[in-house]
Parts: structure tokens; C-alpha cells; sequence
């Protein structure tokens, strides 16, 4: 536990309360070490009776009384958001930020203080402890700040450092990824609907072969390619299967899905 450590969020999204439910589970602070403030009131109570964490009425009370920052504002106004605080980020405070596509030194530029200042991008499957957290350090912050996240963020997930040029391609694989997870659960299900399964057990059918199939892969630490083999024989239904899917370019819808993420990370941060 992080016994005298205060931990605040700017911003109340959803990838904010992620964090909070993992923070909090780990046990690595108590409820009342996290201070969050936000536009929407409405929002902040939801939190508060959900969580029990503690309520600011603006960013510079935050910024004032906690130890780590961490900016969960949405990429387009991470700049207003710093540049409005009449208040300084001092020395032995850290900046934690988990907007996508924007780099460390556009927070760094916003400061007035040099600190030590993280990228973080987290993925929602966090709100479950089964998220992933990669993370980039800026210029003033050392090895002991990377090993600071990997201790506040291993309690929701994994957690990967990459180097700063590497964040953006991070987005579009994991960050946006889950997306993609389950919109292929969704059509995997319809699947099993259109060849005559009821919705339920078609739903439940698809779940448990996406989850065994993922868990095999990690337990039995076999490329992905072998285990495919496993279950395809020779002109059997499986190898059907899969050369319908590579004909209607699944794996490169893929390819371009995790590109176009990255790209788009890209342009938020030029937007």
C-alpha cells in the first residue's frame, strides 16, 4: 500500500473509473487517497457512492493536495486543461497522462516545473483486473517512476514500458482493441444464430471457445499457429472454415483495423 501517497484524477470517463476499481482492489491505496474532479457533478457522485472516493471542486484544489496526477481528459483539451490551472505542479509530484496520441513532451511543454511525467495507455478490460497498461517515460522521470507504475498498475492487468514512438501503435492493438474483441463475439455469436442455434446457446458457445482458446495459448505457451494446426485436419471442416476467412481478408481486415487506430492516434494529437 501506498501509505501517504494521494492519487488524483482530472477527468471521470470511463477509463478513469477502470483505473479507480483497480487501484482500489489491489488494495494499494484507501478510498479516501483518491481525489477526483470533473465538469460533470452528476458523474462525480456516481463515483463517490460507488467507490467512496473523495470530491474536488476543481482542478487546482486537486492539483494542490495530491502527490500523482493523472490526466484522464479527452486528447483535444489536455492543453486547456493544464494551461488553466493557476496553480504549479511542483517537484516530487508526477504527472500521469492517458490521453491518446499525445506524446510526454506536449505535456512536458505545458508545464512550468520540470516533473517527472508518464504516458499511460491503459484498456477498460482494467475494470476486471484483466487490463493491459503500456507505458512511456518522459525526460525527467527515472527508473524508479517506471517501476512506480508498474506497482500502482499490476493490480489491474499487465503492465509493458515501450519507447515513446511505440504509444501510438500500443492504441491501436490494445487500447482500442477490445473493441474489436467484441465486435467478433458479436458476429461469432450471429454465426451460430444463422446456422439454427438459439441466441443463448450460440452466445454461450462463443464465449467459452474465444476464452478456452485464449487461455491455451497462454498456458501452454504455443504459437498461436500451432494450436490452430491442432484442430484442422486435412479436408476437414475446420480448414473449410478458415479458407473462407482468409478469402474475405480477415486477417488483413485486421492488419488495417490496428493501422487505422494508430493512424487516428496520430491525428488527434495533430487535431
Amino acid at each position: 500500500m501506498l501509505a501517504d501517497k494521494k492519487i488524483g484524477f482530472i477527468g471521470a470517463g470511463a477509463m478513469a473509473e477502470a483505473l479507480i476499481t483497480g487501484i482500489l482492489e489491489a488494495e494499494l491505496v484507501s478510498a479516501e487517497q483518491i481525489y477526483i474532479s470533473d465538469l460533470k457533478e452528476e458523474r462525480l457522485e456516481e463515483l463517490k457512492r460507488e467507490y467512496g472516493v473523495r470530491l474536488v471542486s476543481n482542478n487546482n484544489e486537486l492539483v494542490s493536495d495530491v502527490d500523482y496526477i493523472i490526466l484522464a481528459v479527452k486528447p483535444k483539451v489536455i492543453g486547456k486543461v493544464l494551461n488553466s490551472l493557476d496553480v504549479e505542479i511542483k517537484e516530487g509530484q508526477k504527472v500521469f497522462s492517458i490521453a491518446a496520441g499525445i506524446k510526454v513532451e506536449e505535456v512536458e511543454y505545458h508545464l512550468k516545473n520540470e516533473v517527472p511525467v508518464i504516458r499511460l495507455m491503459p484498456n477498460t478490460p482494467a475494470l476486471i483486473g484483466e487490463g493491459v497498461t503500456a507505458y512511456a517515460l518522459g525526460k525527467a522521470a527515472s527508473v524508479a517512476d517506471g517501476e512506480l507504475v508498474e506497482r500502482l498498475f499490476s493490480g489491474i492487468g499487465i503492465v509493458i514500458g515501450v519507447e515513446e514512438e511505440l504509444m501510438d501503435a500500443v492504441t491501436g492493438l490494445s487500447g482500442s482493441g477490445p473493441a474489436y474483441v467484441y465486435l467478433f463475439i458479436e458476429a461469432f455469436t450471429d454465426a451460430g444464430v444463422n446456422v439454427g442455434l438459439a441466441r443463448e446457446d450460440a452466445n454461450a458457445l462463443a464465449l467459452q471457445t474465444i476464452i478456452g482458446a485464449a487461455k491455451m495459448v497462454l498456458e501452454l505457451e504455443k504459437h498461436p499457429a500451432q494450436l490452430k494446426d491442432m484442430v484442422t485436419s486435412p479436408g476437414g471442416t475446420t480448414i473449410a472454415a478458415l479458407r473462407q476467412l482468409e478469402k474475405a481478408g480477415f486477417r488483413s481486415a485486421i492488419y488495417e483495423a490496428v493501422a487505422t487506430a494508430r493512424d487516428k492516434a496520430e491525428e488527434l494529437r495533430k487535431e
